[in-house]
C-alpha cells in the first residue's frame, strides 16, 4: 500500500489524507443503531473533481474499496467503510457555486450541508426544500440516499428537487447528467439512476438543486384524535381537499409525550384531552396571501373536526416551530429512549391503517416495541423498535418489511438500504429485479470498489 498512498497523497496533498492511528473515530460509522464501527485504512479529502476522479483511477487500478461520506448523518450505514478500504470525505468540497434565480436552481458541491445551502439562498426569496430532519446533512448525503423528510408531501423527496449531477465513475471518467432545464427525453436519465444509488455507482461530485418561492405565511395545526386509524384514514381526505399542505405528519401519543417532555413543548393540549388521545396529525399550510391562509386554516379545522379529531389547535410561531424541530429529532429521542432499531418502511397512503395494525400485531406477539411517528402524507412510516434479542429482533423486522411490501409498499422510504437493512432486501426483493440491479452495478463498476458492502453481498 505505500506506493498507492504515496500516490493518492501526491493527488490531494499529505495532509489531506488520513492513514493508520490518525484517522478520527467519526469516520468510522454513521448514525444507524445496528452496523458497528470499522476505520478505515485511509480518509482522504479531495477538493476537486479532478482529484476525486484520479484517486478513484488509483482505487480502481488496485481493487481499493472506496466509501463516500457526506457529514455522516445516515441511518443504514452506507457509510461504513471498508477496514481495508478508503474513504472519500467531502468536507471540502463544501461551496455554493451558484445561485441561478432565472432557472431557479443552486449548482452546490456534495459537501455543502442543508443548513448552509438555506443560508445561501435565503436572500434570493428562494429555498430547496428537501429537509430530511437534520439540517447538517449534506446534498450529496441527499442524493445518495434519495432522501426525504416532512415536506416530502407537498415538495417530494431528493430525486424530484434534482435536476442534474456532475459525477465520477470507478473508472476515473467525470460525466453530467441532467443540467438546468426542467424536462430532458434523451436516451437513460442517468440523474435519476445515481440518485439513492447510496454510493454504489458513482461519486457525485455537483448537484444542481431545484429552488422554490419562500412563502412568507405559514401556520401549523395540531389535531389529537381518540383512534390512530382515524388519523390514518383522516389523511387522504385531507390531501384530497385541495388544502395543499407542506406538512402532514402523525405522531403517536407516547412519541409525542416523549419529544415534548424532551424538548419542554408546551402545546396548549389540556391533559384530559392528551389522555384520551392516540395518536396526533400535524398540518402544516403555507401561502404567499395571509388571508388566504387564514381561510385555508379555518377549512382545515373544519375537516380535521368531520373526519374525527377531538379538538384542533393552531400553534403560536414559536410552539410551532419547536413542534416541528422536536419531531425532525425524533431519531434522536427514539436512541435516548433505548431504541434498538429506528426503521422507516413505506407504504401507499391508503395502506397505512393496515400496515399500522399489523405493526401492532407482530411486535406484540415477538414481546416487542414498536412506536414512532412518520410522514403521512406520503406513506412514510418511521418506527421505533425495541427489542433487546437479536435474533428476534431480526425476525420481527423481516415480518413487518414483509408486510409493508405485502401492501404495496417498500423497506425503506427515504434511509436507505445499506449494510443494514441489506439482508432483508435481498430476501425479500424480487431476484429478477436485484440480477438486473447487479448488471447495472456491474456497468457502472466492473471491478467492485464502490461500497461493496452496500445493497449486494
Amino acid at each position: 500500500m505505500g506506493d498507492v498512498t504515496a500516490r493518492i497523497a501526491e493527488i490531494v496533498g499529505e495532509r489531506n489524507l488520513l492513514s493508520g492511528d490518525s484517522v478520527p473515530d467519526d469516520y468510522a460509522k454513521d448514525e444507524s443503531l445496528t452496523v458497528g464501527a470499522v476505520k478505515p485504512a485511509h480518509v482522504v479529502k479531495p477538493a476537486t473533481a479532478e482529484e476525486v476522479a484520479a484517486v478513484l483511477a488509483v482505487a480502481s487500478e488496485n481493487g481499493l474499496p472506496v466509501t463516500a461520506r457526506g457529514s455522516g448523518s445516515g441511518l443504514s450505514g452506507a457509510a461504513r467503510p471498508r477496514e481495508d478500504g478508503l474513504l472519500v470525505s467531502f468536507e471540502r468540497m463544501n461551496a455554493v457555486l451558484e445561485i441561478d434565480t432565472a432557472n431557479q436552481v443552486a449548482v452546490v458541491q456534495p459537501g455543502v450541508t442543508l443548513s448552509e445551502l438555506d443560508e445561501a439562498t435565503k436572500d434570493a426569496g428562494l429555498a430547496y426544500t428537501v429537509y430530511p430532519g437534520e439540517l447538517s446533512a449534506s446534498v450529496g448525503g441527499n442524493v445518495g440516499t434519495n432522501a426525504g423528510g416532512m415536506r416530502a408531501v407537498k415538495y417530494g423527496v431528493a430525486r424530484h428537487n434534482i435536476v442534474g449531477l456532475q459525477a465520477v465513475l470507478p473508472t476515473g471518467e467525470i460525466i453530467r447528467t441532467g443540467g438546468k432545464t426542467s424536462k430532458i427525453s434523451s436516451g437513460y436519465d442517468l440523474t435519476q439512476l445515481i440518485i439513492g444509488s447510496e454510493g454504489t455507482l458513482a461519486l457525485v461530485t455537483e448537484v444542481i438543486v431545484k429552488l422554490y418561492p419562500r412563502l412568507p405565511h405559514a401556520a401549523t395545526l395540531l389535531a389529537p384524535f381518540g383512534d390512530l386509524d382515524q388519523v390514518m384514514r383522516a389523511v387522504p381526505e385531507v390531501i384530497a381537499s385541495g388544502l395543499t399542505p407542506n406538512i402532514l405528519e402523525y405522531i403517536d401519543n407516547l412519541t409525542m409525550a416523549a419529544i415534548t417532555y424532551n424538548e419542554k413543548l408546551e402545546l396548549g393540549v389540556p391533559e384530559e384531552v392528551r389522555n384520551a388521545t392516540q395518536a396526533y396529525l400535524v398540518v402544516g399550510l403555507e401561502n404567499r396571501d395571509g388571508e388566504r391562509l387564514d381561510g385555508d386554516v379555518e377549512r382545515a379545522g373544519e375537516l380535521l373536526g368531520e373526519l374525527g379529531a377531538s379538538d384542533v389547535y393552531v400553534l403560536d410561531g414559536g410552539s410551532a416551530r419547536k413542534l416541528i424541530e422536536a419531531r425532525e429529532k425524533a431519531f434522536w429521542t427514539a436512541k435516548a429512549a433505548g431504541a434498538d432499531d429506528v426503521i422507516d418502511v413505506v407504504v401507499p397512503r391508503s395502506e397505512m391503517p393496515g400496515f399500522l395494525a399489523k405493526v401492532r400485531e407482530l411486535a406484540t406477539a415477538a414481546e416487542a416495541g414498536a412506536i414512532g411517528c412518520g410522514h403521512a402524507g406520503d406513506g412514510n412510516v418511521h418506527l421505533g423498535i425495541f427489542c433487546k434479542d437479536p435474533e428476534k429482533r431480526h425476525r420481527l423486522l423481516h415480518d413487518i418489511f414483509a408486510a409493508g411490501m405485502a401492501a404495496g409498499g417498500a423497506i425503506s422510504g427515504e434511509h436507505g438500504i445499506g449494510q443494514a437493512k441489506k439482508d432483508h432486501f435481498l430476501a425479500l426483493e424480487d431476484p429478477a429485479k436485484v440480477a438486473l440491479l447487479r448488471r447495472i452495478k456491474q456497468a457502472f463498476d466492473p471491478k467492485g470498489i464502490l461500497n461493496p458492502d452496500v445493497l449486494f453481498d
